[in-house]
């Protein structure tokens, strides 16, 4: 893990309790401080702790940057408007809507996450539509004393965007890179539903290699060198799911819950070989398998039967 530059900063969120799982990064200078993918409203007692340790109240925050509405990412920024209704939210226009009204959003995660919804997210708030602004990608915004490049990166999810800090050449990329965690290389895909598209992710890294990043800045979590090295290990991870995930789709005597169990355990097992034991469960906590199962086994059923005998 690298460090970041003047007037840049990041807060471990600490959720559920572990350190590097969620970074919330923190761009300030003299026109204000932005906030970048806040995370979910169980940390929001934290981040302003953290925040104020740093010398930084809310009052002083102008803008929060979202990669995209996932609530890990997202959740805790309709509470935080409600309480600093001053500060303007950028985020794709895709994801928008689900700020405004986020009922189908809290819908679509529940479906997901069950009877955890609460302990792990907590409230989900609407965001005053007036204090949005959407991006498309391409765009050049201010925010923290800083002008950043937008570009559109979908493939982890369709209203995804990244943002490149053209002074210190640093590209804030979500879940778009993966997660990586302390000093390892290993780079794990999050890949839940509903929408992994593989082709638009590829797109998406020829989009933020274009910029020649000196570093990424991943949510899971923090600043990585090696922009080219990280993704090429994302690719042959979602590579080698993407050949488990349609092995066991192609296996018509296994039931759905018997296709998950079994790619969960295909897959931990080849974490834990590369982390160890408790490494690997806390990159788990990350990004579960059983959600990439079924974003991989969504997407590829898309693709429909022919390409799951294909490599």
């Amino acid at each position: 893990m690298t460090a970041l530059s003047s007037g840049l900063d990041y807060i471990d969120l600490q959720f559920r309790g572990r350190p590097e799982l969620i970074a919330t990064a923190v761009l300030h200078g003299a026109a204000g401080v932005a906030l970048l993918d806040p995370g979910p409203s169980t940390t929001i007692s934290t981040l302003e702790t953290a925040l104020e340790h740093k010398g930084i109240r809310f009052r002083d925050v102008r803008h929060i940057l979202l990669t995209h509405i996932h609530l890990d990412h997202a959740g805790a920024t309709g509470t935080i408007l409600e309480r600093h209704p001053h500060i303007e939210v950028l985020v794709h226009t895709r994801g928008a809507p689900h700020l405004v009204d986020p009922s189908k959003l809290i819908s679509s995660a529940g479906r997901l996450y069950g009877q955890d919804m609460d302990r792990l997210w907590g409230e989900v708030r609407p965001v005053p539509a007036e204090r949005i602004r959407t991006l498309e990608g391409g765009e050049m915004v201010t925010a923290g004393g800083r002008e950043l490049r937008v570009a559109y990166t979908p493939g982890h999810a369709s209203h995804h965007v990244s943002f490149f800090d053209v002074s210190s050449r640093v590209a804030f990329v979500g879940d778009t890179a993966g997660i990586r965690r302390g000093s390892g290389i290993y780079v794990l895909p999050p890949a839940p539903p509903p929408d992994i598209d593989l082709e638009a992710w590829r797109e998406s890294e020829q989009r933020i290699l274009s910029w020649v990043p000196d570093s990424l800045f991943v949510t899971h979590f923090g600043p990585y060198r090696g922009a080219h090295q990280q993704f090429e290990a994302l690719f042959e991870h979602l590579a080698e799911w993407s050949r488990i995930v349609k092995r066991l789709l192609a296996n018509e005597s296994l039931s759905e819950e018997e296709r998950q169990r079994a790619f969960v355990e295909e897959t931990f097992l080849e974490l834990r070989r590369r982390v160890g034991e408790g490494e690997a469960e806390d990159y788990v906590r990350a990004g579960g398998l059983n959600y990439s199962w079924q974003g991989l086994a969504r997407y590829w059923r898309k693709q429909g039967t022919q390409a799951w005998h294909l490599r």
